[in-house]
């Protein structure tokens, strides 16, 4: 594990050269948000240049930003008036919220579906749940979005004499914080958020655990007497779920780019909306912030991968 992390590092140091280039490539560059005001001359554009160290060459503009990152200064958001760690920690907890409850249903979801439709192959059941995996990868995220949001915001549920109608935007109704409140608000946007990935999941923990079932040892379990359950759960489970980590793993930091467009049609308070206004805006120091987290997430979920693979089989060994 260490020296994967230290590995890591050259390979967030590459991916950020790239960022920072793209980015002052841009059209405008980091002036951008400075030139869409209309009274600016040519001697304010000068200043500003050499205020921000924008006249000097890139190179030299990336190691005065790279050693700033290292001391935590990701630089100022001119989208939010406020520093970029500053702005991303206060949206985080509600990215953080939705991004959990999404993954934990398509976790949990998919590889149950997954598992169901291993156990009864061809038959109706998988059938239904294949097509349902199909529909949910092939599913626009914001024609769904609406979809939810129509059939259970704006028309809402009735059931039992009872008629629901879930939030169809922000986090909360109340300025205190209520779970029950909280909980309401989630559902939507995380069932939306989840689809994808739930899909997915079901899909890659079918096939792999259609391998596994038919191997020699599931079925010497079967010939000594084994509950069916126990037999799945326990001997052919934990094999089956070896390739599906690393689909988990890579997963995780496409819940961040998934919650983009999420949470801007669901007015979620997360990162989400916190990138989609640094893009409209071209707020350079807080692209390069959020676009340097989700790399690293990137990195990081890739080394969580090995160590489950060395978990989940001894056989794996790292040399």
């Amino acid at each position: 594990m260490v020296r994967r992390s230290l590995e890591a590092i050259p390979l967030l140091v590459l991916i950020s050269i790239i960022i920072f280039t793209i980015l002052h490539n841009a059209p405008g560059g980091p002036l951008a948000p400075y030139l869409q005001n209309p009274h600016i001359t040519q001697a304010d554009i000068q200043r500003l240049s050499h205020n921000l160290g924008l006249d000097q060459p890139v190179w030299k503009q990336y190691l005065g930003w790279l050693s700033k990152v290292a001391t935590g200064d990701f630089g100022y958001s001119t989208s939010n008036s406020e520093y970029v760690t500053t702005a991303i920690l206060e949206r985080m907890p509600a990215t953080l919220f939705l991004m959990g409850t999404a993954f934990t249903i398509a976790i949990f979801l998919g590889i149950l579906f997954g598992i169901i439709a291993a156990v009864k192959p061809y038959t109706l059941l998988d059938y239904v749940i294949t097509t349902f995996a199909f529909f949910g990868q092939s599913m626009p995220v914001f024609w769904f979005a609406l979809m939810m949001q129509l059939a259970f915001a704006v028309n809402g549920i009735t059931a039992f004499g009872y008629h629901v109608a879930l939030p169809s935007a922000g986090i909360s109704s109340e300025d205190t914080f209520n779970i029950g409140d909280r909980i309401q608000h989630v559902i939507l946007p995380a069932l939306v958020l989840s689809l994808l990935f739930l899909a997915t999941f079901s899909r890659f923990t079918r096939s792999s655990m259609l391998e596994v079932i038919r191997t020699d040892y599931m079925r010497t379990a079967a010939a000594k007497g084994l509950d069916r359950v126990r037999i799945i759960v326990r001997h052919g489970l934990k094999n089956a779920l070896i390739p599906v980590v690393t689909i988990v793993a890579l997963s995780l930091p496409g819940l961040v780019a998934g919650a983009i467009v999420t949470e801007t049609i669901f007015a979620w308070p997360g990162m989400g909306r916190l990138f989609i206004n640094a893009l409209g805006q071209f707020d350079f120091s807080l692209l390069m912030g959020y676009l340097m987290m989700v790399s690293f997430l990137v990195v990081f979920f890739n080394l969580l991968a090995d160590v489950a693979y060395a978990w989940l089989d001894p056989r794996v060994k790292y040399d």
